[in-house]
């Protein structure tokens, strides 16, 4: 029967069908000859995908690193190597898994991006498995945010790769402005591993990365930012009922035109200042959306709970925020170009990659990347238990059980990890255990710098640690880790027997202080416990007032709660599934829609990106100015040398170029920002958005070739290009930008616009 339905599965496709028997044949294959090749002196992979293929890993990772792979390892293995992404289990080896698959692929003579979500787990991860590619006779090398473009150079020379994807991103963008061949960082696309896949290719898949030029001190807004101060909600304003838009009330916007002066209406720049700093204060939350630390906003990646460096909003949003928190505005600067993650990624021939959740975004991993899903399974089966969810009626008697139950448990011994949605929801939980006397560890963006220590104690015999997200933190929590304080616990005979019995107390206990918006951001949590069969349990505590059901289930309510507060209708469970099932449909939404308005400009960017590489390595740009003006190349070859007359042909065309790019993308943000409002006359806002936008590019690359004919027939080759109006930014600086911070689909700005029509008739 089983097999019958392995059939079935695989027949319709679904997410995590893909057949695993020929990669365990393999794999058990690969068994028969282990005792053979230990005896070997010398390890040949032979074959990529044999069993002798497997065997040899099997050994090389024995002998490198002191661990034998499991057998599931390797069958992660294969499935990456058939272009697939391998779901496994926390504490299952994914990085081993990733490190032999990534092998395999530079065996085949294909070099090897391994990208990861941070410049921590790049190093750690390049560094650790180091010797596992010695021993194979591959090199490995890895990027951070502070190596030089030698050491990026370098690395990239290697047969393995290892960087965070916003570096990968801002190499390539780098490389998008160098008029010098030998300045070029990044080879060409090969294979892409990513770990934590679904993070990388599906939460931040639609993040643009930007380089940006001509940077200037930025401008502030702080009188706005004192305006909407003293607006109140309700009266002044009010916020849409999924907490995405913020609009002025008719007492708002007289109160505001009163204030300033102004009709606003009249005035589109003092409205867009005024909706800024009305977004700033109603709809970002400081120790939620951002934090402030030393001087500085930082905004929170919110899949992974941690400072998101180097992102920010849109200049006018980030100002507006930095003028909401009384800061110096941070430096603008021109767009000189952008590439989401996904059209990042995308460049690569081949993709594969792991991670812990990957099923529930399957439809989207065949969607965007044709890439299916192989579900690994574990080592030795989980014995976690996890529990029903505890709904409560109010969020006053959800966190007061929450109390009581991290009491109750933590009198046992057991250790226990407690996820929270946010920073502020982190601090607020930990000054209430701290008035019941316990002595938490808090993990969130303010102190991320010392989490592996954090995590590497969570499993010790009575700790406490209270964490934001926990996607991407690259360490496993193993029960009996060192205690939470060490100096203490330095001279406690019983140290060891201690750590020793947190198995028989049930193992990590893992409590949810809610549900995200996504089923597996949950999933990461409690996969925390119960790793290669530790005990282990989890529960997840919800109440009505969680913003799930309010921005995501607002029309239904809970049913009665008991006595003690519980909501044991099963209805109740429903409805919580249901919130968060809608809530991941409007974030595939907002992905599909943002790539239907980004994929027009990722083929456009393809080409002209074809047309600069030609430009750059071959005489394109000498032959189109010698056809075009015959009589002038001939005039200059002969007063200067045809040398120094093709280097500025190049030097011409490149920067006209460029500049024509970076207007043609301002263009685009612009086009783009309003485009929606094109509904209102019963047109498709996105055919509408391609429809200018391919005539849009033509027209530049009519404009690149006339001004190129201009500045030839004009400039002097043999003084500096720069000083005749082909200057180039001085200096550039890469950032990601959060885009659609607030969710613009159409339809939200039709009830804006509808709204605003309406206050204005009154």
């Amino acid at each position: 029967m089983a097999s019958v339905a392995d059939f079935v599965r695989r027949f319709l496709d679904r997410p995590g069908s893909i057949d695993l028997t020929p990669f365990q044949r393999t794999v058990e294959q690969a068994g028969k000859l282990e005792a053979e090749v230990r005896e070997r002196a010398e390890l040949r992979a032979g074959e990529v995908g044999t069993p002798e293929f497997c065997a040899v890993m099997r050994e090389a990772a024995r002998r490198s690193l002191g661990e034998r792979p499991f057998d599931v390892q390797l069958v992660g293995v294969l499935a990456m190597l058939e272009g697939h992404v391998a779901q496994m289990a926390t504490g299952e080896g994914k990085t081993l898994a990733g490190a032999l698959a990534a092998a395999g692929f530079a065996l085949q003579g294909k070099r090897v991006h391994a990208v990861s979500v941070n410049d921590y787990l790049a190093r750690r991860d390049a560094e650790w498995m180091r010797p596992l590619f010695e021993i194979l006779g591959l090199t490995v090398g890895w990027i951070s945010e502070t190596s030089t473009p030698e050491e990026r150079r370098d690395a990239y020379a290697k047969d393995v790769t290892y960087a965070a994807v916003s570096e990968l991103g801002f190499d390539v963008l780098r490389d998008r402005l160098v008029t010098d061949p030998a300045a070029l960082i990044v080879p060409a696309p090969q294979v892409a591993l990513v770990d934590e896949a679904d993070s990388v290719l599906v939460d931040e898949a639609r993040v643009p990365l930007v380089l940006a030029g001509a940077a200037d001190p930025g401008t502030a807004v702080p009188e706005m930012a004192a305006l909407v101060r003293r607006l109140s909600r309700g009266y002044h304003y009010k916020i849409d009922p999924d907490g995405r838009s913020v609009f002025l009330t008719a007492k708002g916007t007289d109160t505001v035109e009163k204030s300033l002066g102004v009709d606003l209406y009249e005035d589109p720049s003092v409205v867009t200042e005024v909706n800024l700093a009305l977004h700033a204060h109603a709809l970002l939350t400081r120790d939620v959306d951002y934090i402030v630390r030393d001087g500085r906003v930082h905004l929170i990646n919110q899949s992974r709970g941690r400072v998101a460096l180097l992102q920010r909003w849109p200049d006018g949003l980030q100002a507006a925020v930095e003028a909401k928190e009384k800061l110096p505005a941070s430096e603008t600067g021109e767009i000189l170009d952008s590439l989401t993650i996904q059209g990042l990624l995308r460049r690569y021939p081949q993709i594969c990659g792991m991670t812990g959740t990957a099923v529930a975004v399957g439809e989207q991993l065949r969607e965007f990347y044709d890439l299916k899903v192989a579900v690994i399974p574990p080592n030795k089966p989980c014995v976690r238990v996890d529990e029903p969810d505890r709904i409560y009626a109010t969020a006053e008697s959800r966190q007061e059980a929450l109390l009581d139950e991290i009491s109750a448990q933590h009198a046992t011994g057991r250790p226990i990890l407690i996820g929270t949605l946010d920073v502020a929801e982190s601090e607020r939980l930990d000054e209430a255990l701290r008035a019941r006397g316990l002595r938490p560890v808090v993990l969130n963006a303010k102190n991320d710098a010392e989490e592996a220590a954090i995590i590497a104690r969570a499993g010790a015999r009575g700790t406490i640690t209270v964490s934001t997200q926990m996607a991407g933190r690259g360490t496993d929590i193993r029960l009996g880790g060192r205690p939470a304080d060490d100096d203490e616990a330095a001279g406690q005979s019983e140290e060891h027997a201690a750590e020793s019995d947190v198995a028989e107390l049930g193992g990590l206990y893992v409590i949810g202080t809610g549900r995200h918006d996504s089923s597996r951001l949950d999933d990461q949590l409690r996969g925390r416990a119960g790793r290669q069969g530790d005990p282990g349990g989890s529960v997840f505590f919800v109440s009505g007032a969680d913003e799930l059901l309010t921005a995501y289930a607002p029309d239904e309510s809970l049913p009665a709660a008991d006595p003690d507060g519980v909501v044991r209708h099963k209805r109740a469970a429903e409805l919580v599934a249901h919130a968060q099932r809608v809530a991941e449909g409007v974030n595939l939404e907002i992905h599909r829609n943002t790539w239907r308005y980004t994929r027009l400009m990722e083929e456009q960017r393809t080409h002209i990106l074809e047309l600069r590489d030609r430009v750059l390595h071959e005489d394109s740009a000498v032959q189109a100015l010698r056809e075009a003006l015959p009589d002038r190349f001939s005039e200059l070859s002969e007063a200067v040398g045809a040398e120094v007359v093709e280097q500025a042909c190049r030097q011409i065309v490149l920067f006209h170029l460029d500049r024509c790019w970076t207007e043609h993308l301002g263009y685009l943000a612009d086009l783009r920002e309003g485009i929606h409002l094109r509904a209102l006359g019963r047109l498709n806002p996105l055919d509408e958005f391609n429809r200018e936008a391919a005539p849009a590019y033509r027209s530049l690359l009519d404009e690149v070739e006339q001004r190129s004919k201009e500045t030839f027939e004009t400039v002097d080759v043999t003084a500096d290009l720069g000083d005749q109006g082909l200057k180039r930014p001085t200096a550039t600086w890469t950032y990601l930008v959060q885009d659609n911070p607030f969710g613009s689909d159409w339809d939200r700005v039709l009830q804006r616009v509808a709204g605003a029509l309406k206050r204005r008739k009154k």
